[in-house]
């Protein structure tokens, strides 16, 4: 049987690891309930060019790169980790605040710390971290504390959190682990 190099350590392993097991993490901590996080995707725009000389087919050339934003979604709790962040962006009570001088305050951002790098964990069957992203510069664009009510629903309700970022890269110190392995007792 030949060798599986997708998985160098478990060869036996074909299947690819499931979207349903994974952390995320900022500010040194996880955050508590997030039961969606949209895909990471980067775009490069192709730049066509053709010299007068070129045949009638132009090259192509990459362009800048764009990293599209990030939607987070968990339940509504009494957890205030995303509002938290939310806030620090644009908060109505800040930004309404006189200042000294009698002219209004414009406290709309926290500049200092309204941007975040955080962490994505994927993880495998039996709880084993396998790979990890790190996404620069995150900042909340777009926050929904609430979705719509539904006396009629039968639904979760989902708080949601749009982040704005500068980029991703996967974490190469996360490798692939040794996967275990168990034998139940004999009946």
């Amino acid at each position: 049987m030949p060798s599986n190099t997708e998985f160098p350590k478990a060869t036996y392993r074909y299947d690819p690891y499931r979207n349903f097991k994974f952390r995320l993490k900022w500010d040194g901590k996880y955050v508590a309930g997030v039961s969606k996080v949209s895909a990471l995707t980067r775009t490069t725009q192709v730049i066509t060019h053709r010299a007068g000389g070129d045949p009638t087919t132009p090259r192509r050339m990459p362009g800048q790169s764009e990293f599209a934003a990030i939607t987070l979604e968990r339940g509504v709790t009494h957890d205030v980790a995303f509002e938290q962040w939310a806030n620090k962006v644009w908060d109505y009570h800040n930004s309404t605040i006189d200042d000294q001088q009698g002219g209004t305050g414009n406290q709309d951002v926290s500049l200092q710390d309204f941007r975040k790098d955080i962490i994505l964990e994927v993880y495998n069957e039996a709880g084993q971290k396998v790979i990890a992203y790190n996404i620069y510069r995150c900042w909340p664009s777009e926050f929904v504390a609430l979705p719509e009510m539904d006396a009629n629903g039968n639904a979760v309700a989902i708080m949601t959190l749009k982040l704005e970022n500068e980029g991703w890269e996967r974490d190469t110190s996360v490798t692939e682990p040794a996967e275990p392995s168990y034998t139940l007792p004999a009946s």
